[in-house]
């Protein structure tokens, strides 16, 4: 079971895109978009994604990559 990283449209259109394409190419992890994750004013204010349920933001795009992978690598899933 590879982790699973959730991004919402609006935070992908608004920069957050590069960070989706990286982690799309990794075959060990699992990338999804939605709609909305209901984290609006994470949005407005910063990159996100949701990590395995998670919450990870960064200022910017290659931050938040980095910060996907931290987070990874710190919270193994067993």
């Amino acid at each position: 079971m590879n982790p699973l990283v959730e991004f919402c449209i609006s935070n992908l259109a608004n920069g957050a895109q590069e960070t989706y394409e990286a982690l799309e190419r990794d075959p060990n992890i699992d990338v999804l978009e939605y709609g909305c994750l209901s984290f609006c004013t994470k949005c407005e204010q910063s990159f996100y994604a949701v990590v395995n349920g998670d919450v990870v933001e960064a200022q910017t795009p290659a931050e938040l990559t980095k910060r996907i992978y931290e987070y990874i690598e710190e919270n193994p899933m067993w």
